[in-house]
């Protein structure tokens, strides 16, 4: 197996590349060192943290009356941060590698954050990686800063919807396409609708696929960075220097969490060392509406369970029930379940926008609506709160099935407990407990991980 140099925004490079994991965890630290090594590392741009005078993060406070209020202070704080975390990539980096930004295309005002920091951090960044979404403007902002860019697709049809509707006018500055396999990925997947979640594809088709669709295009030197379900290289070594699929790089989102230069490892590192294989669940509980993988915690496990106290609603009078102080006409075929669940305390019905209702406690759900009530509008659409940036509002209720992902992607970020919050992370995320490399707890620094990985273990 030969791994040589390639051509990463504009030098040759390991094609060995960091995950972008949003909400700080892959900061400045962790991307510098990433690229101090000879790679590419990179820093989210999705809620990045930003320090004050003395160093120290700063706490993301929200007192805007309206959520259009907090979601303008949101994005303060999001260039601010992106900034701060570029600048401090650079100079960890000592001009080695390349120092990547990823974006996630629905996050709120993500063209306007986009834009400002590669204005506020020039020379720090060299690429824009982009996902979660179809970026149709990424291209055109991108360039606009001789700055590449690293769309993330999941299947052919994917990139021809993009390369033919924008990206043709910007090829200078394509500098890769980043595949997640929607199967084996962590965070949210690019699942379509007429794909099942339990029934995954072999990715070698969908990686050929997508070179013929990218070959039509005439871009036959532009790399494939393979995401998802990368851990060892040898067990990729069919797709090194394979014709069908041209030149790939690799990119290591789960692994490069336990690294010491990682701002979470230290939190993270008892959870991610005892997991086992099927830990990681796909569901589509995100607020997004996207399909996300996330390790099983209690958090995730509560959710999966609010949402079997469901029952539909019926037009049908003679089947109405009293709970509490409301009456509801509710599907019989769930009643023997409905007055379990009210025996244990699941006494508080709320309305979803599916015309049903789920059961909840009476303290969890006011913690629900005072989290839907302080919205600050971190997604471009959130059905969770109902917010939508164009107008405000989807137009729908909210919905109680769902959660607030920016309070727990910053709790977890910031020393909250994993196993209360939610823990994006890939589906082989169990072999942190299997690899020899991290036997006795072991935590290589970023340089020993790539080393490491370049062995092909």
């Amino acid at each position: 197996m030969h791994l040589g140099l390639q051509k990463f925004s504009g030098v040759d490079v390991l094609p060995l590349v960091e995950g972008g994991k949003g909400v700080s965890i892959s900061n400045g630290y962790s991307s510098g060192a990433w690229a101090a090594a000879g790679g590419v590392g990179t820093f989210s741009a999705v809620n990045a943290d930003s320090y004050d005078e003395n160093g120290n993060v700063v706490s993301q406070t929200y007192r805007g009356k309206s959520r259009s209020d907090r979601r303008r202070e949101l994005v303060e704080y999001a260039v601010a941060g992106a900034i701060a975390q570029a600048k401090i990539a650079r100079e960890v980096s000592n001009d080695n590698g390349r120092v990547h930004m990823n974006a996630m295309w629905e996050m709120g005002a993500c063209e306007e954050i986009l834009e400002r920091v590669l204005e506020g951090a020039k020379d720090c960044i060299h690429g824009v990686v982009c996902g979660a979404g179809m970026p149709y403007a990424l291209a055109e902002i991108v360039s606009k800063f001789n700055v590449y860019y690293y769309p993330i697709v999941s299947s052919a049809r994917a990139f021809s919807a993009l390369f033919r509707r924008s990206f043709k006018k910007f090829q200078d500055f394509l500098g890769g396409v980043v595949y997640e396999d929607p199967w084996l990925a962590g965070g949210h997947n690019g699942l379509s609708n007429a794909e099942n979640p339990q029934n995954p594809i072999n990715p070698y088709l969908r990686l050929v696929a997508l070179r013929n669709t990218m070959n039509d295009f005439n871009l036959h030197c532009v790399p494939i960075v393979i995401a998802g379900g990368v851990w060892w290289l040898s067990e990729w070594s069919d797709y090194i220097d394979n014709k069908e699929i041209g030149p790939v790089a690799f990119q290591f989102g789960t692994r490069s969490i336990l690294t010491s230069e990682s701002p979470v490892y230290k939190c993270w590192q008892p959870k991610l060392m005892s997991l086992k294989r099927g830990d990681i669940k796909l569901t589509q509980l995100s607020p997004t509406g996207f399909y996300s993988s996330a390790v099983n915690t209690r958090m995730l496990a509560n959710l999966l369970e609010r949402q079997k106290r469901q029952v539909k609603i019926v037009d049908d009078s003679s089947l109405m029930v009293q709970i509490g102080a409301r009456k509801l006409c509710l599907d019989e075929s769930s009643r023997d379940n409905l007055y379990a669940w009210i025996r244990d305390g699941y006494t508080k019905p709320m309305m979803t926008p599916d015309n049903t209702v789920v059961f909840a406690i009476p303290e969890e759900a006011k913690q629900i609506l005072s989290d839907q009530k302080d919205c600050c509008g971190c997604l471009s659409m959130c059905r969770f709160s109902s917010w939508c940036q164009q107008s405000g509002s989807t137009g729908k209720i909210p919905d109680p099935r769902s959660f607030c992902i920016q309070k727990t992607l910053q709790h977890i970020a910031h020393d909250g407990n994993p196993d209360d919050n939610l823990m994006f992370a890939g589906h082989l995320a169990y072999r942190f407990a299997e690899d020899p490399f991290y036997e006795n707890n072991f935590v290589p620094t970023t340089r020993q991980l790539i080393d490491r990985i370049v062995t092909g273990y």
